[in-house]
């Protein structure tokens, strides 16, 4: 259902920024990635996340890049519905690679006015850069292939052991997946306010910055009213439910980890040991 509506609302080329974050979105699948225990994914990406601040030279980074393109096609999900989610922070990615491009000190690379940019300062760059991407890559793809209430059974049984510090772990795994659930809802809402403005006269795409940063007001305010109600419906309806948390709850599918989360540990360690061994190799790009 969601993916129609990506598909419907990306037909207008002024609700492509909003439509283009997928984070809190469920794309339903038979592929590997869909059948994994969320348990192995959660674990798996935290460590991919560690490996690549790791990585220090564009081998290493090619090597990675590979792995997660590989999971990108094997997912099941649209290629262009994850590469989209790179849209809303290019500017960000952008901004860091040239201010590490015209800040490092080194060997001057070329000159733009008064700006020098180094070869040092191209690399870091785009190291930095490499490393925004595939983490927005590989958030995404674990909320695109897994729902929200395996991702909240996965957050509880991984800091279970919490419990005996006094962490109320259920409460903190709910409202975490319930807050990434509400985004795609949050967008959806906040699109429809807008047409609405826009079919009232507003203008959000003309005018200053100051201007445009004003026609926003008239948005936030029905937004956050709207967040507000539907937080108080949900909240309402689990208690009419007589829903408890935490101790004592079951669950209907118990979380098991299958050949396929071994193959795929094992895959990862064997990856991660030859991406170490690139990265400490001394391989770097040269003046």
């Amino acid at each position: 259902m969601s993916f129609l509506w990506y598909n419907e609302k990306n037909k207008n080329g002024c609700d492509i920024l909003l439509h283009d974050i997928q984070i809190g979105r469920y794309i339903p699948g038979n592929s590997f990635l869909h059948h994994m225990d969320v348990r192995v994914k959660i674990v798996l990406l935290f460590f991919f996340l560690l490996l690549i601040f790791f990585v220090e030279n564009m081998v290493g980074f090619a090597l990675l890049g590979l792995g997660v393109g590989l999971l990108m096609v094997f997912s099941g999900v649209p290629l262009m519905m994850q590469l989209r989610s790179i849209r809303p922070v290019l500017l960000i990615v952008l901004f860091t690679f040239f201010v590490h491009l015209f800040m490092t000190p080194g060997a001057e690379a070329f000159r733009l006015w008064i700006f020098t940019g180094t070869w040092e300062g191209l690399a870091r760059g785009s190291y930095i850069a490499l490393r925004l991407i595939l983490l927005i890559l590989l958030s995404t793809l674990l909320t695109l292939t897994t729902s929200p209430l395996h991702l909240t059974d996965g957050l509880e049984a991984l800091l279970s052991p919490l419990r005996r510090l006094g962490v109320p772990v259920h409460e903190l795994s709910m409202m975490m997946t319930i807050a990434l659930r509400f985004v795609p809802t949050l967008l959806e809402e906040m699109d429809r306010i807008m047409k609405a403005q826009k079919a009232r006269g507003m203008d959000f795409e003309q005018g200053s910055i100051v201007r445009r940063v004003r026609a926003i007001v008239p948005v936030l305010v029905p937004l956050f009213l709207s967040a507000f109600r539907r937080a108080d419906e949900l909240a309402l309806a689990m208690e009419a439910r007589c829903y408890r948390g935490g101790e004592n709850r079951t669950q209907m599918k118990e979380l098991r980890m299958g050949r396929v989360d071994y193959a795929a540990a094992a895959v990862f360690l064997l990856g991660a040991a030859g991406v170490c061994a690139v990265s400490f190799g001394g391989l770097t790009i040269a003046p």
